[in-house]
């Protein structure tokens, strides 16, 4: 069995001076059952293991303490950023969770005046979202345009073919998710 509580719960019993007849008679279950999950060798019902916990006034997060998971969290320092650089822009890679279709990862752009980046083409599996936070930008994607200037936001499907293009004569800046990770790398 993955999860291992029965011992926690015996130590509770035996210091609380009960007995298993006790325990189950006021849970009604039988002392078999009672025995067995704290032996964990059967997995409770969740109600069977609430009335249990709270007969025993056992504190559910002292019962499940051992099972909680670490949730990583991912610092990536500013001058510590990996950079990519292909046809005019850069892609400072801010953050990348866990791969497959829940991953997500951040990009810091800055497109050359002229450049673009994308295909017109092919496109990807997954969806895109970014914001334009310097400069101005033609979005075209599925074959329309889409003018974006400073704090102008956008999102689509990134299976369509689509191109994001400094359409100023200054470096255009973007904040820019994709999910899942595209993996793009130095």
């Amino acid at each position: 069995m993955k999860y291992r509580f029965g011992e926690k719960l015996r130590s509770v019993r035996e210091r609380r001076g009960l007995t298993l007849k006790q325990v189950a008679t006021a849970v009604g279950v039988t002392e078999s059952q009672i025995s067995q999950i704290e032996r964990s060798k059967v997995m409770p019902a969740v109600d069977t293991l609430l009335d249990i916990a709270g007969y025993l006034n056992l504190d559910l997060v002292h019962l499940f303490d051992d099972f909680r998971k670490e949730h990583p969290v991912h610092v990536v320092k500013a001058d510590e950023r990996p950079r990519y650089e292909a046809d005019g822009t850069v892609y400072e890679l801010l953050s990348q969770s866990e791969e497959g279709e829940h991953g997500i990862e951040a990009y810091y752009l800055t497109v050359s005046p002229g450049s673009r980046q994308g295909s017109s083409e092919y496109g990807h599996i997954g969806k895109e979202m970014g914001i334009v936070l310097e400069g101005s930008a033609e979005l075209s994607c599925g074959g329309r345009s889409y003018p974006l200037e400073v704090g102008d936001s956008v999102s689509f499907s990134s299976d369509v073919p689509h191109i994001l293009k400094n359409a100023g004569d200054k470096p255009l800046k973007a904040f820019w998710v994709v999910t899942p990770p595209k993996g793009l790398r130095p």
